[in-house]
């Protein structure tokens, strides 16, 4: 085994992907098969079944017997904890967990918000996609004593709002936060919480805020104010989120570290002028 292998091989690990049918997640979990490790998909199975995402995840990585797949709604804890169990019986007991529910729904002016859709965004980012999974598995890891490891996606929301977008902005703030309460909280079970914060990947929910045309590729107002806010000036790949992801879940390469959220930005939360 090579020194590389030695620190970011992932044998032994056993992934929780939330939100896997996502791409920013499932771009997450494609790096951790590849790394050697095993890998269930979790997802809601509305607009992206998860046999689907896992079939898909099989066909990039050539692992399909690393992979399964599981239909739950991490917003409900009594479904969470019958899907680890599930996960358990097909996989084996899980020693990381990512957290990638999440995501945005409408925009407007602060005074035009729509309390009920604001609930909606809040739940789905801080309850389903970090508070009930993380309470889950922390008590699962702690009442047997085992180490475990997460990580949480945030955002550049988490430190500089959006305009339109509270309730999606109070949300990732949150997450910021309470990655570094529940790192505090779970370091003494030996059980490490650090984040990833991506800059602007363009997916399924924000290509048309940011893209006026594909064919051309040219971009709304929105996108061209992200680019120039941008250093590198351009989007992010999914491809630059997986050497992260390999980082934060091997314990050889970052297990004295807890707390963090390393922002894939594309410089922007440096932008200056």
């Amino acid at each position: 085994m090579s020194y590389v292998e030695e620190i970011f091989g992932l044998d032994g690990v056993r992934a929780v992907v939330t939100g896997g049918a996502g791409v920013i997640p499932g771009a997450m979990a494609e790096a951790l098969v590849k790394a050697g490790a095993r890998v269930a998909i979790w997802g809601r199975g509305t607009g992206h079944p998860v046999e689907d995402a896992v079939g898909a995840l099989a066909e990039r990585t050539g692992a399909k017997d690393s992979i399964v797949g599981v239909t739950v709604d991490t917003g409900e804890e009594e479904a969470v904890v019958k899907a680890l169990e599930e996960t358990e019986k097909s996989l084996g007991a899980p020693n990381l967990l990512i957290n990638g529910v999440g995501g945005n729904r409408g925009k407007s002016d602060f005074v035009d918000i729509d309390i009920k859709l604001f609930e909606e965004v809040v739940n789905l980012n801080i309850l389903a996609g970090l508070v009930i999974p993380t309470k889950v598995f922390g008590r699962y890891w702690i009442d047997r004593g085992e180490k475990g490891s997460i990580i949480n996606i945030a955002s550049m929301t988490s430190y500089i709002p959006l305009s339109g977008v509270w309730a999606y902005d109070a949300a990732k703030s949150a997450v910021l936060n309470l990655t570094m309460g529940t790192a505090k909280e779970f370091a003494p079970h030996g059980i490490r919480v650090n984040g990833i914060a991506p800059g602007f990947f363009l997916g399924h929910q924000n290509r048309s805020l940011l893209v006026k045309d594909d064919s051309t590729g040219e971009l709304t107002a929105r996108g061209a104010a992200v680019i120039a806010h941008t250093p590198f000036g351009r989007f992010g790949d999914y491809a630059d989120l997986q050497g992260v992801t390999l980082f934060l879940a091997s314990e050889a390469a970052s297990g004295f570290i807890t707390g963090v959220t390393i922002p894939v930005d594309g410089g922007y939360l440096v932008h200056n002028i």
